[in-house]
């Protein structure tokens, strides 16, 4: 293989991402989120029984793992009309305040939820605003304008979604069932929502909620599927947003049709439009990844794991880690049928995020929106060589990645540290 040589001076040269910091007087989001780690659970494949007490069981397995907020995908009762496969999908709602019999009962939910918070977790739900199922409780106790419809008077959907039905968010009655929906569940204990598809319901809904919501429970955690500015102030919307831009370029970079000079084009441009003070939510697989684009390793090949440490490295990111990618799960999961993962033997992949969890906790400069230290990129390293250092106070790290499949020397004070294709080194 071709090795990638260079010569450099003993000291780094360092040139930021952004010109500038200035520090928030007081936080932009509750205290508890900065440094956190997400994990999605995908109930239904997270167990052979594919229950609440299902994940229950596993709790001291994800404690073991080091994470701290649990997303929970809809657990919420789904609807039987035009249902997609023989269980259908999370996300096609028939009663918003009603469980999944699939999962348990609504005592079953409040044990997890009691337990989840007693190991240490927060738990947030995923909330699923844009549609629900044709079968939906409102569909017969509401008013037929509550639902977006065709001239002959259809309730209509988006998309191949079949099995839901748009609601009418110019009717702002819909703003306050969705509202006194949301609160059930805060008043149960619940941390917060991701919120689905956020951008394809009007920005005006969330403004005209959100706050109101923020002010009654303070300290909870909103996510946003969606990565617009018009959703990303955290004192009117959302504290996170989804880095769907960075992730398809992961698998560009990964699949050799874009470069590390992309990525810090990216870098730059997503501070300037963003501001430093929302998180964006950094991830190699979701629920939406897995099942319908491939596996993180059908994606991105063997650039999976640094392009992981990036997420769980880069300014402004806060992690997610997927079912199963703890242990380097190699196959998608079905989405509208019972396909549960029966093996959670540890092995590299949980040492792996073991130890990028525990890494990512002990540097408060890795820390999401501002209280995080910004990028300083590294320039005289090789064209496919992403390096960079983050520094607050007395705490700094400094990364280096390959992001070419071959291997790279670098220079990083007097020593030459060759990185293997695809490798990465942290400080």
């Amino acid at each position: 293989m071709k090795r990638i040589i260079i010569v450099a001076l003993a000291a780094l040269t360092l040139i930021p991402v952004a010109c500038s910091r200035k520090l928030a007087e007081t936080p932009q989001h509750p205290d508890w989120t900065y440094n956190t780690v997400m994990y999605e659970v995908n109930i239904r494949q997270f167990s052979p029984e594919g229950t609440f007490k299902g994940v229950e069981a596993q709790l001291p397995r994800l404690k073991d793992l080091g994470v701290d907020i649990l997303w929970l995908m809809p657990m919420y009762q789904i609807g039987e009309v035009k249902r997609k496969g023989s269980l259908g999908s999370y996300y096609a709602i028939s009663d918003y305040t009603a469980v999944n019999p699939e999962f348990g009962t609504m005592e079953d939910f409040e044990d997890l939820l009691a337990a989840a918070h007693k190991a240490g977790f927060k738990v947030i739900l995923d909330w699923v605003a844009n549609q629900t199922a044709p079968d939906n409780v409102w569909m017969t106790t509401k008013p037929a304008d509550f639902y977006e419809r065709d001239a002959e008077g259809n309730a209509i959907w988006e998309y191949d979604w079949t099995d839901t039905r748009s609601l009418n968010y110019e009717n702002e009655a819909v703003w306050d069932a969705q509202d006194e929906c949301m609160r059930f569940w805060l008043e149960k204990g619940v941390d917060g929502f991701r919120c689905d598809a956020a951008a394809e319901v009007p920005a005006k809904f969330w403004k005209g909620i959100l706050p109101g919501i923020k002010k009654d429970y303070p300290d909870i955690y909103l996510l946003a599927e969606a990565e617009s500015p018009d959703l990303t102030d955290p004192k009117e919307t959302f504290d996170a947003s989804y880095a769907w831009t960075l992730h398809h370029m992961m698998n560009d970079v990964a699949q050799g049709t874009k470069t590390v000079k992309d990525i810090k084009k990216y870098l730059a441009k997503d501070n300037s439009w963003m501001g430093p003070a929302n998180f964006r939510l950094m991830f190699t697989s979701n629920h939406d990844e897995n099942s319908w684009s491939g596996t993180e390793f059908e994606r991105m090949g063997d650039a999976a794991k640094v392009m992981e440490v990036l997420c769980f490295t880069l300014p402004k990111g806060q992690p997610l880690v997927y079912t199963g990618q703890e242990i380097g799960l190699s196959r998608r999961l079905e989405f509208f049928e019972k396909d549960p993962i029966t093996d959670w033997s540890a092995n590299e992949y949980t040492s792996f995020i073991r130890d990028l969890v525990a890494f990512r906790h002990a540097h408060p400069c890795l820390a999401a929106g501002e209280k995080g230290a910004p990028a300083k990129i590294i320039k005289k390293v090789p064209a496919g060589v992403l390096a960079f250092t983050r520094e607050s106070g007395n705490d700094s790290v400094t990364v280096y990645a390959n992001l070419t499949a071959e291997p790279a020397e670098v220079i990083i004070g007097k020593d030459h540290v060759t990185l293997e294709p695809w490798g990465w080194k942290l400080f």
